[in-house]
């Protein structure tokens, strides 16, 4: 039973906020199974009242009175346990959300997103499954057949041993069954955690996926996903199939064995009619214990995957957000970005920058250049803390970026990625994505910046207007525009643009010029530059070559003095494809 004991171990580290309304919910399941546990005692004295040829109308009374009572309890306790399972549920998925929210990107970068949504979703649903119809019954299954089983040993110890004999032949199957359906759980929740992230691959570039004629190709990928969670679903349900005949064995038998052999006793006078019918009345009250228990462990093991997976994804690295109590502020004298000697690799050995050296002044405009693969993105999310180098220094504004919390050091960064992610909602909630309370006269300055202004006058509902998924509603040019508009509404001190002229037109891209020139005078620009028209804009250039600074300066400068420089400019070898 070390397997039941693990699922169990999980489900109360998973429940731990929960104690109260779970104790109140096994609380109420107990009344009721102490109301249930009187009603043969009363019947039997009725019996004997009657054998004595009385009518014990009170007995009576009685027996009414807790069949009521119980019917409410129940009642109480399947309200009860419905509202416990569903606030267990909310408070994991909050956990989730939060956690998942929080992760170190390296643990964004191992698991995939379709399959971390699963476990908020589909998982946290079988965990309620498990709390509604597997724990509380473990526990109050328990306890009421422990009550049970003492009562029936006080009527007739050798009847009871007859019930022994039988309930373990059933558990010796249960113990079969149980064994093959916590492998079978976390494999069919697996597959479908790869059916849901291979889906939402699929749907989130479906116009990819249309335009290569790739739907057969997608849907056999995906269906091969959900033929895997058919397949260990149906070996769990075959492992199941065998709990309700073992509970039957375990009742049933044990019921007809009582039966005859009780029968057989009281025709040789040993026992008591009134003393048989108590007994079998508890034996049909041994019904819901028994059974619940067994269905309990059963539904325990189907829902240990999904407990499985769920403290699995709790147990992902997450960000700490702490700063050292003396956290220096930054110095207006410094460079705004400064690396020194930073090595860093997202693999072991495999490092992609190698001793890393520059900085980037306040107020100054820096484009970083180089082939595909040479470190640009890299030193972008360094430069954000999405990573920490592996050795070397990172300062911002003079003060290692360690010296403060991650949070405090984005607030005062920008980013605009290359593909200028928008998010589902109106133009408004993108661009006050990071500063809600925004004022109006900075909403309009940043959409005087980015040319935006007239954009907005000419939507039918202005700033108010959906942009839908991923920005469907915008053009390429419009999303970058308001991606970097988005950036600078908080005022940053650095904005690390990432080849802002991609999806911009000859007009658009000189208009962008002419607004990063002006950006220069509120904050210091860093740019991954892939077009030589961004790269002339800047005021300096860094060169990096296999995560080395190969060569920094103007572009005249560089033009003269480095030779690999020259090779990119006039091979305009500076591929679009990032680290």
């Amino acid at each position: 039973m070390r397997a039941e004991a693990g699922g169990l171990r999980g489900v109360l580290r998973l429940t731990a906020g929960h104690r109260g309304p779970i104790t109140m919910t096994v609380a109420l399941t107990l009344v009721a199974a102490a109301l249930g546990l009187a009603l043969p005692l009363v019947a039997r004295d009725v019996i004997e009242a009657a054998g004595a040829g009385r009518t014990a109308w009170r007995g009576v009374g009685m027996l009414v009175a807790l069949f009521a009572a119980q019917a409410l309890a129940q009642a109480l306790v399947r309200y009860q346990l419905a509202r416990t399972g569903e606030g267990i549920v909310l408070g994991v998925r909050l956990s989730l959300i939060d956690h998942l929210l929080r992760l170190r990107m390296p643990a964004h970068d191992r698991h995939r997103v379709g399959d971390l949504i699963s476990r908020t979703d589909a998982d946290t649903f079988a965990l309620r499954q498990v709390v509604a119809g597997g724990f509380t019954d473990a526990v109050t299954g328990t306890v009421g057949l422990a009550a049970t089983v003492a009562l029936m040993a006080w009527l007739d110890p050798v009847l009871l041993a007859c019930v022994a004999a039988v309930v373990l032949a059933a558990g010796a199957v249960l113990g079969i069954a149980l064994r093959g359906m916590r492998a079978a759980s976390l494999r069919g929740r697996r597959a479908a955690g790869e059916m849901a992230a291979d889906l939402e691959r699929a749907l989130s570039a479906i116009r990819t996926v249309k335009a290569g004629r790739a739907e057969a190709r997608e849907s056999e990928r995906i269906g091969g996903r959900a033929g895997a969670a058919y397949t260990a679903n149906v070996r769990m349900a075959g492992f199941d199939a065998l709990v309700a005949p073992a509970t039957e064995l375990a009742v049933t038998g044990s019921f007809l064995l009582v039966l005859l052999i009780g029968g057989a006793r009281v025709a040789g006078g040993t026992a008591s009619v009134a003393d048989l019918v108590a007994f079998l009345l508890y034996m049909l009250y041994l019904t819901g214990p028994l059974g619940a228990l067994f269905e309990s462990l059963s539904v325990v093991q189907q829902g240990t995957g999904a407990v499985h997976r769920i403290e699995e994804a709790l147990a992902l690295p997450r960000e700490d957000d702490e700063a050292p109590a003396t956290a220096p502020p930054p110095r207006a004298d410094s460079p705004v970005l400064e690396f020194r000697d930073v090595w860093f690799g997202y693999r072991a050995a495999r490092p992609v920058l190698r001793g890393a050296t520059f900085t980037v002044p306040r107020h100054g405009h820096v484009a970083l250049i180089g082939r595909s693969g040479a470190g640009k993105s890299t030193i972008f999310a360094l430069a954000e803390r999405f990573y920490d180098p592996d050795r070397g220094e990172i300062l911002f504004g003079g003060v290692p970026v360690t010296a403060s919390s991650r949070s405090r050091h984005r607030a005062g960064i920008g980013l605009v990625e290359q593909d200028c992610p928008i998010l589902d909602g109106t133009l408004r909630d993108n661009l006050l994505y990071a500063a809600p309370d925004a004022p109006d006269g900075e909403i309009h300055r940043v959409l005087a910046m980015t040319d935006l202004t007239a954009l907005v006058a000419r939507l039918p509902h202005g700033l108010d207007t959906r942009v839908g998924e991923h920005g469907r509603e915008l053009s390429g040019g419009e999303r970058q525009r308001m991606a970097i508009a988005r950036a600078l509404i908080t005022r940053p001190d650095l904005l690390l643009l990432d080849e802002p002229t991609a999806h911009l037109d000859l007009e658009s891209e000189l208009a962008l010029h002419r607004t990063l020139a002006e950006i220069t005078g509120h904050c210091a620009l860093l740019v991954i530059a892939h077009r030589f028209s961004t790269v002339r804009a800047a005021a300096h250039v860094i060169v990096l070559d296999e995560g080395r600074i190969a060569a920094s300066g103007t572009h005249e400068e560089l033009m003269d003095t480095s030779p690999y420089y020259r090779t990119l400019a006039e091979g305009r070898s500076l591929g679009p494809v990032k680290q």
